[in-house]
């Protein structure tokens, strides 16, 4: 299928209702276990939840912390672990570690529950189970995804560069996106360097399955933030030095993938951002769909 059949499928979302902050919750378990356990049958677009939707990035200031600390009340499925990292460096027009949060987390979700015969995990409220983890949290071996957004702004002390390193090592990935041109990819490789220093970053290759495992994927495509963004104009937001998207990862010697980069594009706004301008949408989230439900259904399956 390619990514039209996603552009076929999905309505456009629109939010409702601000996300339930809740109380704080702790516990819940989520093994690396359930890689073995997911379907990667691509189903037919389900009936969309009414509790959708919330914070945009117009306005917002980058968070002290999550939403929820711990991991989901109601195990047994997929769920999306983002990386609550420390700032080092700051990017023009991100976040941090909150950038896209916590709308792409969700709606990424949602839309992989919809479009594939994957479960997911959920709050005791009912909230899809997205949470957020520091390094060094023992709830890190728990999330067998990992996602950070704006990552050339990433930085690690020692103990986080030795826990990733472990988590790496024993089954982990980390997807990081929305970085843009050549000093947030050489600030974010240096700090992945210190983890694993044994392996290099290099491109992912147009023809590796993932980008056919679920959706055909034939290039990588190029998001931009929806701020930045009209119809028409350039989609690069360093200019001429951002112009190419690419994905790269690290690789070990057995070619599993520890670390998948999407650098000069921001897929996640793909997900983000579904709801909050129709042509946006049309543009952009059926490309972001397509290639994140096949990192997704990848990483869980191999």
């Amino acid at each position: 299928m390619s990514a039209l059949s996603v552009r076929k499928a999905l309505p456009m979302r629109r939010p409702t209702r601000p996300l339930a902050a809740g109380p704080w919750k702790f516990g819940g378990w989520i093994p690396f276990a359930v890689a073995g356990a997911l379907a990667c049958t691509a189903a037919g677009p389900a009936t969309l939840s009414a509790q959708q939707g919330y914070f945009g990035r117009y306005g917002e200031s980058s968070r002290s912390g999550p939403l929820r600390e711990g991991l989901p009340d109601i195990p047994g499925g997929f769920s999306f672990c983002r990386l609550w990292y420390t700032q080092v460096r700051n990017e023009p027009g991100g976040l941090g570690w909150s950038t896209d949060y916590p709308r792409a987390d969700r709606n990424l979700s949602l839309r992989v529950s919809e479009l594939t015969s994957t479960p997911i995990s959920y709050w005791g409220d009912g909230e899809p189970g997205i949470a957020a983890v520091r390094a060094t949290d023992p709830n890190l071996f728990q999330c067998p995804f990992l996602f950070a957004s704006d990552a050339g702004t990433a930085g690690f002390n020692p103990e986080e560069v030795i826990a990733l390193r472990q988590y790496f090592l024993k089954g982990g990935f980390l997807w990081v996106d929305d970085f843009w041109g050549d000093a947030a990819f050489h600030h974010f490789t240096s700090e992945m360097a210190k983890a694993l220093p044994e392996y290099e970053a290099v491109d992912l290759p147009m023809d590796h399955p993932l980008y056919s495992i679920v959706y055909r994927v034939e290039k990588v495509p190029q998001i931009t933030a929806l701020q930045f963004w009209a119809p028409g104009a350039s989609t690069s937001e360093r200019g001429a030095e951002s112009a190419e998207p690419h994905i790269a990862a690290i690789l070990d010697e057995t070619g599993r993938i520890l670390v998948l980069m999407s650098h000069n594009t921001d897929l996640a706004d793909g997900w983000e951002r579904e709801g909050d301008n129709a042509a946006f949408f049309d543009a952009f989230s059926p490309d972001a769909y397509a290639i994140g439900i096949n990192v997704l259904v990848w990483i869980m399956t191999h």
